[in-house]
């Protein structure tokens, strides 16, 4: 049997079997990465450029756009050559790599909306201490543990994973090179190290999970003991958008990992992690977009000009 020394590469999943369904799927994924590109390309420039959007929140929104353009990169590139050149290719050092940096970027995204609902809830139940909890050098620490936290969990799971034996075969079936669908391919009774590093993840996700739900908790209770209906509109306004796409992306997420086998198949598996790896990149901007007036604002005027 081949085991991982053997393995020079790996076959991704085909989306499609005739020529025509196969330039089907490079067109929609390649208008979905342009559509990603410059939406996450866009908020980047104004928060960038653009003073009004200075704020801590504008900020992680920035850390925000730049993972989700990493993520999107990392996976519909490839899928898109594939699709392309007629092909399922991927080399062991190009799989290892994609497992790496989509881990890595996943994991920090993760991290960066669980501080954002931090910065909601200071703002909104602690507005008086805003400036001293939640300053440029706080929001500086922030970032870096949650990009660090990222990186240190996916330089766990990539060596655990590649360091696996494979005994069954390299045929993944995903469209990019995942993690439980290497596992797939290993040894029986060597998987096991690689599933202690998932539990580790998946309680530190289930941290973060908990620390969300229960800040939206502290401040849906604060917003509805607003005397005033404009200050409950616009504290409403400020956490929806941020609210939606933890939504998004936690409901996808979950969906994709937890799922019973019994529901598992090689038509839904793709889709799933399609819609947690490639929908939620391409719609963030335009979620935050439609609430956040000044960047509206922004953005119109870079589209004019």
């Amino acid at each position: 049997m081949p085991n991982s020394s053997s393995v020079s590469e790996f076959l991704l999943l085909a989306f499609a079997d005739t020529r025509e369904l196969q330039l089907l799927h490079f067109a929609l994924f390649l208008g979905i990465y342009l559509a990603a590109l410059l939406g996450n390309g866009l908020i980047l420039t104004a928060v960038a450029c653009d003073h009004r959007l200075h704020t801590p929140m504008d900020f992680f929104l920035l850390n925000l756009a730049l993972l989700d353009l990493g993520s999107i990169s990392t996976t519909l590139p490839k899928a898109m050559a594939n699709a392309l050149w007629d092909t399922r290719a991927i080399s062991y050092q190009g799989c290892a790599a994609q497992v790496f940096f989509f881990a890595f970027l996943i994991g920090a995204e993760f991290y960066v909306l669980t501080v954002m609902s931090y910065d909601r809830y200071v703002a909104i139940c602690k507005p008086l201490h805003y400036g001293s909890l939640v300053g440029s050098r706080a929001c500086a620490q922030m970032a870096a543990a949650a990009w660090g936290s990222g990186f240190l969990n996916a330089v766990l799971h990539t060596a655990t994973t590649f360091s696996l034996p494979l005994c069954q075969g390299n045929a993944v079936d995903q469209f990019f090179c995942e993690i439980p669908q290497i596992l797939k391919l290993s040894c029986s009774d060597a998987y096991l190290r690689e599933l202690g590093a998932l539990v580790c993840s998946v309680s530190l996700f289930f941290g973060s999970f908990i620390f969300i739900v229960v800040s939206y908790v502290l401040i849906f209770r604060a917003v509805l003991r607003m005397p005033s209906e404009q200050g409950r509109h616009k504290a409403f306004s400020a956490c929806l958008p941020h609210l939606a796409v933890v939504s998004l992306f936690v409901s996808t997420v979950m969906f994709a990992y937890l799922k019973t086998p019994s529901i598992s198949s090689p038509s839904l598996d793709p889709l799933v992690s399609f819609l947690y790896s490639v929908v939620p990149p391409a719609l963030n901007p335009l979620i935050y977009s439609m609430r956040n007036q000044e960047l509206k604002d922004v953005l119109w005027k870079l589209i004019t000009r």
